[in-house]
């Protein structure tokens, strides 16, 4: 969610609201990328912690946020920002008034990778982690013009593994928005939807996690010196791990053994301490019992993570009538008509086919629904546990892959006591989300190489 940004190209004005990067298409060309030594999940593989933004460990906690407020904020206005700048329309009479008239801070991503940047190792740096972008950037010393940024900004003069990048470099040409300075460095423009951009160098430097051992040399970031609009002062920067060449995820893959990454999201409202887990290369691979498969669908934008749904069901699998049809608008099943996303908390479905999920997610639970309007047209109830209660949902996916959805990720509690709420919501168009909700207590697994994404049911607080 998160968070993915609008890129739009030079001399292109683009008329939509918010902000979510759509990163521009990128030529096929490898970034090479090199590691020393790592101690990750196996050999050559590598664990790192994802931290959500709501947890008080994540520079992005606001602990004056009222239990509302932060609800609102992660249920209502970041599906807003993502909705509105992907050219789909929220179903407005779905959301409270006064939060569809609220303003969104740039920062709308969902998780926060922490890493050091530079030789010897800088700076700490809380990264938005998205799924839907693919550039990493960083704010940069000198600043032509900074956003107030609230923990030190990085200074390059200060690390001897920091290198600019010509204009002649093939990793230049992974962008579009590039221009040669009279240094015949490759200067890069990123723009948003809010008005909002980052200038800067496309340059190569060190990343570490965890300890000093654990490091990779020449990854392409943006050093950018020039940062205006509705930036969060607590957002140091943006970690892209999008489908393409450029994204951190794709530069450092060809350096741990295996060309795939995986995570496993804890679900909403487990304790802060426990953190949801990101792996890469050797160690991240999803296998055993209950591993179910789908194809990755190629489209024109190359980013995101598209999959083809051909279905929910409610109830029991073996009741065929309670499967839902995916259709689009022209009543066929699209081929990749929704994509996976770390950055949307709930899951976004096409209002006719959200409203034909509802009615019968209404008709297998035997409670009345509660009405708040706090909570907008949210389905609720009232209610200790949803356990028992709530339908299993299977998502089925392209291939026969058939993903099931228990409780804790289909409803989820608000800061009203005993009341759980559908995590699911209607938008207009045909393109869905399969939100982070959703994804949770699922083991997700990547692999570029045979284009697959896998899904595992797995107990993610004991990754």
């Amino acid at each position: 969610m998160a968070a993915a940004r609008i890129h739009f190209q030079s001399n292109v004005l683009i008329f939509m609201i918010i902000f979510l990067l759509i990163p521009l298409r990128n030529l096929a060309i490898a970034i090479a990328a090199t590691k020393s030594s790592n101690s990750g999940r196996g050999t050559g593989g590598l664990s790192i912690d994802l931290i959500h933004r709501d947890s008080p460990n994540s520079p992005l906690y606001k602990p004056h946020e009222t239990p509302f407020e932060r609800y609102n904020n992660n249920i209502f206005l970041r599906t807003l920002s993502r909705l509105n700048t992907l050219n789909m329309s929220p179903a407005t009479y779905f959301y409270p008034n006064n939060v569809v008239q609220s303003n969104v801070s740039t920062a709308n991503g969902e998780y926060v990778m922490k890493f050091s940047i530079g030789t010897p190792p800088l700076l700490d740096i809380y990264g938005i982690v998205d799924t839907g972008s693919d550039l990493m950037w960083v704010q940069c010393l000198p600043c032509v013009q900074c956003y107030k940024q609230v923990k030190p900004i990085y200074n390059p003069a200060s690390s001897s593994s920091y290198k600019e990048l010509s204009c002649q470099s093939e990793q230049c040409h992974l962008l579009d928005t590039v221009s040669c300075s009279s240094q015949q460095l490759c200067n890069y423009t990123y723009g948003y939807a809010d008005s909002s951009l980052t200038k800067g160098v496309l340059a190569t430097e060190r990343i570490t996690f965890g300890n000093s051992n654990n490091f990779f040399d020449n990854v392409v970031f943006g050093c950018g010196h020039n940062n205006t609009g509705a930036f969060n002062e607590n957002e140091m920067g943006l970690v892209g791990l999008g489908r393409t060449r450029l994204s951190l995820a794709s530069q450092i893959l060809s350096q741990l053994g295996a060309n795939k990454f995986s995570y496993c999201l804890v679900p909403f409202h487990t304790d802060p301490s426990i953190t949801s887990k990101m792996y890469f290369g050797n160690g991240s691979e999803v296998s055993g019992g209950g591993v179910v498969s789908t194809s990755l669908v190629s489209k024109e934008d190359k980013t995101y993570y598209f999959v083809t749904l051909e279905g929910i069901s409610v109830g029991n699998l073996s009741n065929s009538s309670k499967l839902i049809p995916y259709y689009n608008s022209s009543g066929a099943i699209s081929k990749g008509n929704m994509f996976i996303d770390t950055g949307a908390p709930p899951t976004l479905l096409p209002k006719d086919f959200y409203n034909r999920l509802e009615e019968q997610v209404r008709n297998a639970i035997k409670l009345t629904p509660y009405q708040d309007p706090r909570l907008g047209s949210q389905l609720c109830y009232k209610t200790q546990s949803m356990a028992g209660i709530a339908p299993i949902l299977t998502a089925h996916f392209d291939g026969g892959a058939k993903v099931p959805l228990i409780h804790t990720s289909t409803f989820i509690p608000p800061p009203v006591e005993g009341v759980f709420c559908f995590a699911m919501q209607p938008i207009d168009g045909d393109v869905g989300i399969f939100g982070n909700f959703a994804q949770s207590d699922l083991f997700i697994g990547y692999d570029f190489d045979s284009q697959m994404v896998s899904f595992k049911p797995t107990d993610c607080t004991k990754q």
